[in-house]
């Protein structure tokens, strides 16, 4: 329960509180640096999120008037829900899992919605088949290669006292095949159930906590989908997806006790066994159909909170799946005196039928991905690179630079010698990534990954139970992998080489453009003494940060040599039915050797990396600081709700974008306040789609401040249908007070590029979002202002600019104030939110007192004295603190 808000007597007609939601970026940081002072105290969550305040500001609502030259800073510290708890380093594991997750949002905008829900189930099935690559790798590495292979051939169980029991040599009860491959079906079954209860546990802590939505009209058609009230509440279709990819885990281990057995079965006289196990077939066919159909009819339903179950469905599928494995073991250990083992498992060709399904789904998504990218350029949705929104975004950093950016003199002096840059950050603002193919691309790299990954575990146990020659050469006691995971571990260096190249490609344009850029720097600073040194640093620091808009280039060239060269050792292991060295042997002595050579290579390559990811997930597990490296990566891709597979890591924003919400609507009832919602880089992204979840009358008490912001470069390029222009501007038309800071040498934050209406009839011209870019570093040189060299801060410390303060201040100016006599005395957990009873507040839109009018003209950013600068209204009690990346 909240505590009232008791009356200042001090406060007489002063207005209400103002607050600053501070929201960090990736990597996280600490309350105390985000607000400046090592005496914070926590108001409300945990040490997995919540929410602080400076130690003298703890009781800012029972004094407002004590708090009238600005706003009080808040933090919202999120980073512990990717990076806090040492197991979650265990997530590097479900790398494939994650990407493959991310392909479902990357989806381009149509009106086409049978089509579109086409493409999410596409790429469900894509999720289903790198679940049942995961588990039949383990089963390849248990069954086939310790099982099947190893515990069948003296010269490799003599070594392996832990196998002595299902030795052939020893002739026991566990001997016979297939109470071998019985006897090693365990493995697989417990990374099964370990996926089901780790996707599961966290369905509990994040899809199972319900938002604070309350009854109302269903949401308008056009709504964006991250307006929605279920689109941070995914409980029903996670628990769809997990019962489905649980039973397909199941189903896996099933087919390899089963398939050998019938085979063997099949080939020598009798009926009854025979019979058995195409019953056993036909009802493994039977719940396979069923765990496919499960997987593609798990659809969000993002509308309204769907809370309604599917216990049947669960039911059925998971004990259904359980009996059947349980019956395949029984099957595949029966008695057959005659039975042994030689050769790899029969059931090794999974590998291959799942690299050419694969194949197929991502030809599939791609043809489904132009269509849509077609039909909603026809619809109005802008071309990849356009001119219209991203010329949008160019000019309103103009305007913001010269209308009062810092540096005008500098900025404006290199407005008018971009060439090459001007179209670059055109593209900042808008347009789709790969042409609407990012999905594809993205899901060729998780199951290129995946493949990976299976292959480097299975060439890595085979090597460590043979101790000798290469499995699968003469000499060996072990037949080794499948072979298409040997060519496709094969492939691997030609697909490096690519990589090299078009990273020295990208290497020779980033030294041809910052020698472009060393003019344009001069420029940028006309007063100052010039260093080939200094320039040179600065040039460089603004190419480097736009190789970032290069990075679809990169993908694309990566994922077309992964998608030719994979489709090459599907063929080459399909024609030769052996290795590269086995395919090459009556070849020219130079091809046997580049043969051989790539097969060794690559095996070695897929092990060490296998290796070298355990040893990171090791080490962040003991490691806070290294932990919080790799919270990085989640935190940038476990942005989104698991739409696509239920065993990725899970979405942290379903909890930090209610949290984010709550907060606002709770506060401004309780307190009839306004709120600055200050979010850096990835907390940007946080706090657009917080605003969205707000209620119209509850997001006009709040402004919106941005900086480092990836919403129109990353996000708006490669999630169009969530973040595209047009629903940037719907945003933004909607708050009427949003402002974004950006830097030219910062390679993750850019333009939004959307203005307000305006300049019809005589009226104002527009007024952009963005200002910038500002000028990075401050000072070109020393001199009396800035006695030492000022760095180039990038992505970084933009609070240190005197933009931020100024820009601060004319958002608190433009939002309305509320008399405090017209705020409830005290608001409790039980009270309704403003979802349901929202106060409607009149009150005229003017400046709160101390504060400048926004169309003042602010400041020049260049002054050659910070220190003389005097602070703007409002700098006095935000926040001066850092915001770390």
């Amino acid at each position: 329960m909240l505590l009232p808000v008791e009356p200042d007597t001090e406060a007489a007609g002063a207005p209400p509180l103002a607050l600053e939601l501070l929201v960090h970026g990736v990597g996280g940081t600490t309350p105390e640096r985000m607000l400046d002072d090592p005496r914070t105290v926590r108001l409300a969550g945990d040490e997995t999120a919540g929410i602080h305040r400076r130690a003298c500001d703890a009781e800012a609502e029972k004094h407002p008037g004590r708090h009238t030259r600005g706003p009080v800073p808040e933090a919202y510290c999120w980073s512990n829900l990717t990076s806090g708890n040492g197991s979650r380093a265990l997530w590097l594991l479900l790398l494939p899992f994650m990407i493959v997750n991310l392909a479902h949002w990357m989806r381009p905008p149509s009106p086409r919605a049978r089509l579109s829900r086409g493409y999410e189930a596409l790429v469900r099935l894509i999720a289903l088949t790198l679940t049942v690559l995961l588990v039949a790798a383990v089963c390849e590495v248990a069954l086939d290669i310790v099982g099947w292979q190893c515990a069948g051939r003296a010269r490799c169980s003599r070594g392996t006292s832990w196998l002595g029991f299902a030795a052939v040599e020893r002739g026991g009860w566990w001997s016979e095949p297939g109470r071998r491959l019985a006897a090693a079906a365990p493995v697989p079954l417990a990374l099964t159930a370990l996926l089901w209860w780790l996707s599961r546990r966290t369905w509990y802590a994040y899809e199972s906590q319900r938002p604070s939505v309350r009854p109302g009209p269903p949401p308008a058609p056009g709504t964006p989908a991250l307006a929605l009230p279920g689109f941070w509440y995914g409980r029903r279709s996670v628990a769809r997806l997990r019962t489905a990819h649980t039973a397909a885990g199941l189903l896996t281990v099933a087919t390899a006790l089963c398939v050998p057995a019938l085979r063997y079965d099949n080939a020598h006289a009798g009926l009854l066994l025979p019979a058995a196990g195409w019953t056993l077939a036909a009802l493994l066919a039977l719940m396979s159909a069923a765990a496919v159909a499960g997987a593609c009819r798990a659809r969000r339903t993002e509308a309204g909170l769907d809370e309604t179950t599917d216990h049947l469905t669960t039911r059925v599928l998971l004990y259904g799946s359980a009996a059947v494995v349980l019956a395949a073991a029984v099957y595949s250990g029966w008695h057959r005196p005659a039975w042994t083992s030689s050769g790899r498992l029969p059931a090794a060709q999974t590998f291959t039928a799942l690299t050419i399904l694969q194949g197929a789904l991502i030809a599939a998504l791609a043809l489904a991905a132009t269509v849509l990218h077609r039909s909603g350029r026809r619809a109005g949705n802008p071309d990849p690179g356009g001119a219209g929104t991203g010329g949008a975004g160019a000019a309103s950093g103009a305007a913001g630079s010269g209308a009062g950016g810092s540096g005008a003199a500098g900025s404006g002096a290199a407005e008018g010698g971009r060439g090459e840059d001007d179209a670059a950050e055109a593209r900042l603002a808008g347009g789709v990534a790969l042409h609407g193919l990012a999905g594809p691309a993205v899901a060729l790299l998780a199951c290129a990954l995946g493949g990976v990954l299976t292959g480097g575990v299975a060439q890595r146990a085979a090597d460590w139970l043979d101790r000798g020659p290469t499995p699968g050469e003469s000499g060996s006691p072990l037949a080794g992998p499948p072979a298409v995971l040997t060519w496709e571990a094969s492939v691997i260096p030609a697909v490096l080489a690519v990589l090299l190249l078009v990273t020295a490609a990208a290497i020779g344009r980033l030294w041809r453009r910052e020698r472009a850029m060393r003019a344009e720097v001069e420029r940028m600073y006309p007063d100052e003494p010039h260093q080939t040194a200094r320039t040179r640093q600065i040039a460089n620091a603004i190419a480097r940060a736009g190789l970032t808009d290069s990075a679809p280039v990169l993908i694309a060239v990566v994922c077309a040599a992964a998608f030719a060269l994979g489709g090459g050792a599907v063929a080459g292991s399909w024609a030769g039915g052996g290795t590269p060295g086995d395919a090459a042997a009556g070849a020219p002595a130079a091809l046997r050797d580049l043969a051989g050579a790539a097969q060794s290579l690559g095996s070695w390559l897929v092990g060490a990396g296998v290796v070298a990811l355990v040893a990171l997930g090791r080490r962040a597990y003991r490691d806070p600081s290294a932990r919080r490296t790799v919270g990085i990566l989640w935190d940038v891709g476990t942005f989104w709700p698991r739409a696509a597979h239920p065993f990725a890591p899970p979405c942290y924003a379903e909890r930090a974008v209610p949290d984010l919400s709550w907060r606002m609507a709770s506060w401004t009832e309780r307190t009839g306040g306004r709120i600055i919602l200050s979010g850096h880089s990835q907390g940007s992204v946080l706090a657009a789609a917080a605003v969205w979840q707000l209620d119209p009358v509850v997001r006009g008490r709040v402004a919106l401040l941005t900086y480092g912001c990836p919403l129109a470069r990353l996000y708006g390029r490669w999630f169009p249908a969530h973040f595209g222009p047009a629903l940037l501007r719907g945003l933004h038309d909607d708050m009427h007070a949003w402002r974004n800071l950006w830097r030219r040498t910062d390679p993750i934050g850019g333009p939004v590029g959307c203005a307000v209406a305006g300049g019809e009839g005589g009226g104002p011209p527009p007024e952009p979002v963005d200002r910038g870019p500002l000028l990075d570093p401050v000072a070109y040189g020393r001199s009396v202002a800035y006695p030492l060299p000022e760095p180039v801060l990038g992505h970084s410390d933009f609070q240190a600019d005197p933009a931020f303060a100024q820009e601060r201040a004319a958002l608190l100016a433009r939002l309305p104030v509320v008399p405090a006599a017209g705020v409830p005395a005290q608001v409790t957990r039980d009270q309704p939110s403003p979802r349901q009873a929202a106060p409607d507040h009149a009150a005229p839109d003017h400046a709160a007192p101390d504060q400048p009018h926004p169309d003042e003209p602010a400041p020049d950013r260049a002054a050659p004295d910070r220190a003389a600068t005097p602070d703007p209204p409002g700098a006095g009690q935000g926040s001066s603190g850092r915001s770390s990346e």
